[in-house]
């Protein structure tokens, strides 16, 4: 395979089997071209590091007319500049503004908060003996917690799910994805206006009032870093819960340690981020200059991506890297990244996933997949890696 369609990443093979799905890739085609993107993707540990580090690539798209050419016209005249979108100094200053709002000790007092919540949802459901594991709990969970920590009103949320998953799932047609972007722009704005005039105990309220030496965040940055938190902050929660339940309920011997010995499940979290790659493969990367990379030409201005849930089991770096252990102590994966552009919500999906999954495993000792696992959807994402849907029965 010298090219890759984008429906070859988008397949349910590549999506239910990855780790069989990129050992082959690995081993032949460790730089693979996708010709619709014009973009190529690595999938090895090292050349994802390579290509987070390297500074001949740029996130700032801005920087080339070509990638001006094909930015996406369903945000109208918005333009979008998130964390993950400036290099430094925006990117520094960005992202030194926000910082203070996901400190350990910030995330830690969330703590109590998202184990009521967790509680709550559990408590409506036990009765049953049966739930949509994503609908039910993953989403509610994920979407209460990031929010309540912004000051969304309990009787927006519903609209909030709605929202996200229309703006991540490639089947939503173009027009109605236009409509939902709007929406969401506008939603965002009045949002803004009523934390600038009643400020609350909330990020959002933070945000709009954060300054460092006389510097604060303008109204296109503050709209930006709302939408990276609203949706990097729950549908990649989403699918660490869905995928992280599904691994366990696959691997009994993994589910029984778990249950057996609490104190695993720090290590559990990541090896569950490692393994099921919530988010599988990373943004893209700009390169500036022509760069050659295994005999392969990537052209100034090309998008460079990589697989990190190939990068997560590259044998090379990770011993049986294709197996889930939830007792291995090599925890430097790439699911949240690497270097200044990582994730800076890590620390609170590391919580959310810790209180859930001990809470989840602990009031349901009897969870178990309710009909044939091949018969699971995955979502048409190509960087997020989730179910539509996961039935379990307790």
């Amino acid at each position: 395979m010298t090219e890759m369609t984008i429906n070859d990443l988008l397949s349910q093979e590549a999506k239910s089997t990855p780790h069989a799905f990129y050992a082959e890739l690995r081993s032949t085609e460790p730089l693979i071209y996708i010709k619709e993107l014009d973009a190529w993707v690595v999938t090895t540990y090292e050349d994802a590091l390579w290509l987070f580090k390297d500074p001949r690539f740029t996130k700032d798209r801005r920087k080339f007319a070509e990638a001006e050419e094909r930015r996406d016209e369903t945000w109208g005249t918005f333009e979008l500049r998130t964390l993950l979108m400036v290099d430094p100094p925006d990117h520094t200053r960005l992202r030194h503004l926000v910082s203070k709002a996901f400190t350990p000790r910030m995330i830690e007092y969330q703590r109590p908060h998202i184990q009521q919540i967790t509680d709550d949802l559990l408590d409506s459901i036990q009765a049953q003996g049966a739930m949509d594991l994503i609908a039910d709990f993953a989403y509610p969970l994920s979407l209460t917690v990031i929010s309540d920590l912004l000051g969304i009103p309990a009787t927006d949320r519903q609209q909030f799910r709605a929202w996200t998953q229309a703006m991540v799932d490639l089947t939503t047609e173009r027009e109605q994805r236009t409509h939902v972007i709007q929406q969401f722009l506008n939603y965002l704005k009045a949002l803004l206006d009523e934390k600038r005039a009643c400020p609350d105990n909330d990020l959002t309220s933070s945000l709009v009032q954060a300054e460092e030496n006389g510097d604060q965040l303008n109204e296109n940055e503050l709209i930006s870093m709302l939408i990276l938190l609203i949706i990097a902050g729950h549908e990649t929660t989403v699918n660490l819960l869905g995928n992280g339940t599904l691994a366990l309920l696959q691997h009994p011997d993994q589910l029984h340690m778990l249950r057996t010995d609490p104190e695993l499940f720090a290590g559990a979290v990541e090896e569950l981020l490692r393994y099921t790659s919530p988010v599988s493969l990373s943004d893209e990367r700009w390169a500036t200059e022509d760069v050659e990379r295994y005999g392969k030409l990537i052209r100034k201005g090309q998008q460079v991506l990589a697989a990190l849930i190939s990068a997560n089991a590259d044998p090379q770096r990770m011993q049986a890297g294709e197996i889930l252990d939830i007792t291995r102590r090599e925890h430097q994966h790439l699911a949240f990244g690497k270097g200044i552009h990582a994730c800076l919500g890590a620390p609170l999906a590391r919580l959310e996933g810790r209180i859930a999954f001990s809470t989840l495993l602990h009031r349901l000792p009897n969870l178990q997949l309710a009909g044939d696992p091949s018969h699971l959807v995955w979502k048409r994402n190509l960087m997020l890696r989730g179910l539509t849907s996961l039935p379990v029965t307790f």
